[in-house]
């Protein structure tokens, strides 16, 4: 027997205006912001992978990293309005 699959875990976030363009980039996008808090990100060791909108965490990381990376994203008050863990 195998154990059931368990989804990743993610964090969404919802831009502030200016950074809501209809380009879609979101976290991905060159500003150099942007590309260091990239950097910070992936130095997390349960982060999968950054899409434009959220955040994709391994299904088996901790509840504290899941807060600790959630408390990150919430201090960038020129980036996000708000951050919701999935």
């Amino acid at each position: 027997m195998t154990a059931p699959a368990v989804p990743p875990r993610a964090i969404r976030l919802v831009f502030r205006g200016e950074w809501t363009a209809p380009d879609g980039k979101g976290l991905l996008g060159a500003d150099p912001r942007l590309r260091t808090l990239r950097k910070v990100l992936v130095s997390y060791p349960a982060v999968r992978h950054i899409l434009p909108d959220r955040i994709s965490l391994e299904a088996s990381a901790d509840s504290r990293t899941l807060d600790a990376v959630a408390r990150f994203l919430e201090r960038q008050h020129w980036l996000v309005t708000s951050v919701a863990v999935e």
